[in-house]
């Protein structure tokens, strides 16, 4: 019994210390070495009790295990978590045949900054509108544009920083309304 419970512990460890990897290097990509750098001590400080009980029971087929469906356990609940915080910003670009005004003042109306153009495209006259926002936001804000204009094309890219302008804020933890 001794084993199977030291195996669950490396398992609950793995879970801990690989999804704060996830979501380091995340930090570390959007160039935040502060947040990066406090995940990564937790992370160490985690990996180094895990592996201190596997080297316990070296020969224990159970620890391993215990190791191994704790990565593959972590790594998918890092992406959720990754998921739930949605770090940083998104630029999107808006392309559309169709009269955008509705929908530019729908988003504004929302408190996004909206830049826009008229332009042309293979088919004719167009609107090409820019939004950065948080990517949190992101779902909420393509459901919008869909809801107003279905055939509209739309790119997403990652950013790694936004200055200047206007940027809606958006809490990390949504207030619940009913």
């Amino acid at each position: 019994m001794d084993t199977l419970l030291a195996a669950a512990v490396v398992f609950a460890l793995r879970l801990l210390d690989v999804p704060l990897s996830t979501v380091r290097m995340l930090y570390m990509v959007r160039g935040q070495r502060g947040t990066a750098a406090l995940l990564a001590f937790f992370e160490s400080l985690i990996w180094l009790f895990a592996i201190t009980r596997v080297f316990a029971h070296i020969s224990s087929p159970a620890q391993y295990l215990g190791w191994a469906a704790g990565f593959a356990t972590g790594t998918a609940l890092g992406m959720t978590v990754e998921g739930w915080l949605a770090p940083g910003q998104v630029i999107l670009r808006v392309i559309t045949r169709k009269d955008a005004s509705e929908l530019i003042a729908k988003l504004r109306g929302m408190g996004y900054g909206v830049t826009s153009f008229d332009g042309e495209g293979r088919e004719g006259k167009i609107s090409l509108i820019f939004v950065v926002t948080q990517r949190r936001l992101l779902k909420k804000l393509l459901k919008t544009i869909r809801d107003l204009n279905p055939q509209a094309f739309i790119t997403v890219e990652h950013t790694q920083r936004a200055s200047g302008g206007y940027l809606r804020n958006a809490p990390l933890w949504p207030s619940v309304r009913k």
